[in-house]
């Protein structure tokens, strides 16, 4: 599966490179006919939407394009279906204005219904999030406030987006609903550490993502992977500061749908709070997360590096203690290696009520570095709740020699494990302050 979802991801490539070869008729919104200014104060999104109406209904490809240059925009939402393949072309640096409450809706720029659109250019989509950050107090107010997105992508089809920068998103940096076949390489995500709700891509009920060869920085997950998702393929990216690669949360909501098909490879995590991970609420309905696998991961410094919390409970808003409805099966962790800033390297707690099945660790090598100053530097801990994980290969720390469902099952001819450190005590083990 992992494998026809990237030859379709590089067929489109393909397919991309030879639609630029056929020459595009251009839409300069700076030209005199949409009145664009480059000066920071003149918002351009009237002139924007006017020229993606006109390029929307051209027979050939189009490009619109917004040079070099500083540029404020209010929001807009571009929509398909159009008559042939789209372009958008920033050049220049676009920002959202600074006050939220000149915003509505969760989108700050939506592309939506369209099939075969590519977004390039190397320019810059300032969110201008600092106010917007201050209103977002979910922790305190048990009620996060609803701001716009940076980018949104609503059932977009076979698109690239590539060679952008998205900056200080008020909330999410990128959120991906409902698309098929699309694919960001050479993306940059910058935010700060504390900006609260920013995560850098979230993925939710599309087909066929793939992520690659791109950089994000920020506030919250780097990447979060929500129901619906199927066959998401992060390949090269590098993450951090943040909470981590995520498949979650889930099991919040009713009638959520399946996810199926992650494969996270060759990513670097820096200093984030968590690493990869996959995170379902308590008390939640009924449903599935299966094949999912991450390998050839380096963490530095990262806590909880390896994660399954079936008990995931931000801020204590949830039903503490009724187990977890989702059913997590076929997950692989292998080729793990670096630093932990946390003892418990490893923690797989899964559902009480359904148990996590055929879930693997395969070489994992994670030593444990204090980076607060207030713990010694020592051996890393695993812990596991619910779940006989299968063992291959090295394992530091041991895996779950003591575990609530029984030791982990040993692969057939893998090497005996040391006896694994006693693990922490369960308060340390299933700490997750943040979401």
């Amino acid at each position: 599966m992992a494998t026809a979802s990237s030859l379709s991801a590089f067929v489109f490539l393909i397919l991309c490179i030879s639609s630029s070869l056929t020459e595009a008729q251009v839409f300069d919104v700076t030209s005199p006919k949409y009145g664009a200014k480059a000066d920071g104060a003149t918002d351009m999104a009237q002139a924007l939407t006017t020229a993606w109406t006109e390029a929307c209904a051209s027979p050939t490809p189009s490009t619109i394009l917004i040079p070099t240059g500083a540029f404020l925009m209010g929001q807009v939402s571009l929509g398909g279906p159009c008559k042939s393949s789209m372009t958008v072309q920033v050049q220049g640096m676009v920002k959202a204005p600074a006050d939220p409450a000149q915003m509505k809706g969760d989108g700050w720029i939506v592309i939506q219904h369209i099939d075969s659109f590519t977004l390039n250019g190397g320019g810059t989509f300032d969110g201008q999030g600092k106010i917007a950050w201050t209103k977002n107090d979910c922790a305190e107010k048990k009620v996060c406030t609803n701001l716009p997105t940076n980018l949104r992508f609503d059932f977009v089809n076979n698109a690239l987006i590539q060679n952008i920068t998205t900056l200080d998103s008020k909330q999410f940096h990128v959120n991906v609903l409902g698309c098929k076949n699309i694919t960001f390489q050479h993306v940059t995500v910058t935010a700060p550490g504390d900006s609260p709700n920013t995560d850098g891509i979230h993925i939710g009920r599309s087909n066929g993502v793939t992520i690659v060869d791109t950089h994000i920085q920020t506030g919250d997950d780097c990447i979060s992977i929500g129901d619906g998702s199927q066959q998401v393929n992060v390949t090269a990216v590098t993450c951090g500061p943040g909470h981590g690669i995520s498949v979650g949360s889930l099991g919040k909501w009713k009638n959520e749908e399946p996810v199926i098909g992650i494969f996270v490879k060759n990513c670097t995590i820096t200093g984030t709070m968590n690493g990869v991970r996959i995170k379902t609420w308590p008390a939640s309905p009924a449903g599935t997360a299966t094949d999912m696998h991450f390998e050839d991961i380096v963490m530095n410094d990262v806590g909880n590096p390896v994660i399954i919390d079936q008990g995931y409970c931000p801020w204590n808003q949830c039903t503490a203690g009724v187990p977890s409805q989702i059913k997590i099966s076929k997950v692989s962790f292998k080729n793990i290696r670096g630093t932990s800033s946390t003892q418990v390297a490893v923690q797989l707690s899964c559902s009480k009520a359904i148990p996590c099945e055929e879930v693997e660790l395969a070489d994992i090598n994670l030593t444990f570095h204090a980076t607060n100053g207030t713990a010694a530097n020592g051996p890393t801990t695993s812990v596991c709740d619910n779940v006989k994980p299968v063992i291959t290969g090295n394992q530091i720390p041991a895996i779950c020699r003591n575990s609530t469902a029984g030791p982990p099952a040993a692969a057939p001819g893998a090497p005996a494990n040391a006896t694994a450190p006693a693990p922490a005590a369960p308060g340390n083990a299933t700490a997750a302050p943040h979401p």
